[in-house]
């Protein structure tokens, strides 16, 4: 499967993806001390709706497209605000024509005292990136194998912050690649935030890779999966997921609330699924 950024941006799994991303965000402003967030396959940033990419799948339709004018409950509602005021900051003064990536989203909810660093292997999409963020003094921008950026670059000098992996998922093995670059990563700076994501597409991958992070020695594993639909005959993009280690005490309550709400807008077919297990730490396996 190929899930390069561009084609996709704004569908449901963005949609649920940057939700998540912006609660562990606001979370670690709770704080007065600076953090960092490491965005590894970072993209080109910002991404036209009206592009060939973008028309040719018209998945944000039934993704992000649902979601700002849905009506829901008050709650969700508020927990979704700085996700969504992100979005309408790059759409000011005009139609609903533009997304913006996990780098945009994360700078924009950003205080004076935290950092970005924005990874990106593809040169095109790097030098796109860089030019994006020119003279944006918090924000760095690398070209670079975002895999190398799990060893390279961490510990950050703050010692506070959340790494962002997010892979396109273009060649076989990255499922053992995210387990692999976890574990590495963990070992360097055990008490940072990791957010991975991945396609729930093939099940019986996504359920060793589940087994293969419960098995892992790492204490604390939350799981989010989110499905548009059940599983059917033939393979395809049913729901994404999202593992966070070391996430938030307050995430899996703030999720309870949002994906109950996110799911009845965006869910496709009956019998769709939405959860929030711990694959290890906490009730892991209750």
């Amino acid at each position: 499967m190929n899930y390069r950024h561009a084609y996709h941006a704004g569908n449901f799994a963005d949609v649920v993806k940057h939700a998540v991303l912006a609660r562990i965000v606001e979370y670690l402003k709770r704080k007065e001390k600076p953090f960092r967030v490491i965005d590894t396959h970072a993209g080109i940033g910002l991404y036209d709706l009206a592009s060939d990419e973008a028309g040719r799948t018209g998945e944000w339709l039934g993704g992000i497209g649902r979601i700002m004018q849905a009506k829901m409950s008050a709650e969700a509602e508020a927990l979704l605000a700085p996700y969504l005021d992100a979005v309408r900051a790059v759409n000011e003064g005009q139609e609903f024509a533009h997304y913006p990536g996990s780098p945009k989203i994360v700078r924009h909810l950003l205080r004076r005292q935290d950092r970005l660093t924005a990874i990106e292997l593809h040169p095109q999409d790097a030098a796109r990136l860089k030019a994006r963020f020119e003279g944006d003094i918090q924000t760095r921008v690398i070209e670079l194998d975002g895999w190398l950026a799990l060893g390279a670059h961490l510990p950050p000098k703050e010692k506070r912050g959340l790494v962002l992996v997010d892979p396109p998922f273009e060649e076989g093995g990255e499922f053992a690649r995210l387990v692999d670059g976890l574990a590495k990563a963990h070992r360097r700076w055990p008490g940072g935030i990791y957010a991975l994501w991945y396609p729930i597409k093939d099940r019986g991958a996504v359920a060793t890779f589940h087994d293969q992070l419960a098995q892992a020695g790492i204490p604390r594993v939350l799981d989010v999966g989110f499905d548009i639909r059940p599983s059917g005959k033939v393979p395809r993009l049913d729901g994404s997921g999202m593992v966070v280690v070391n996430p938030p005490f307050m995430l899996e309550a703030e999720l309870k609330v949002i994906l109950t709400e996110l799911h009845r807008l965006l869910s496709l077919e009956q019998g769709a699924k939405w959860s929030v297990n711990w694959l290890a730490g906490e009730q892991a396996g209750a």
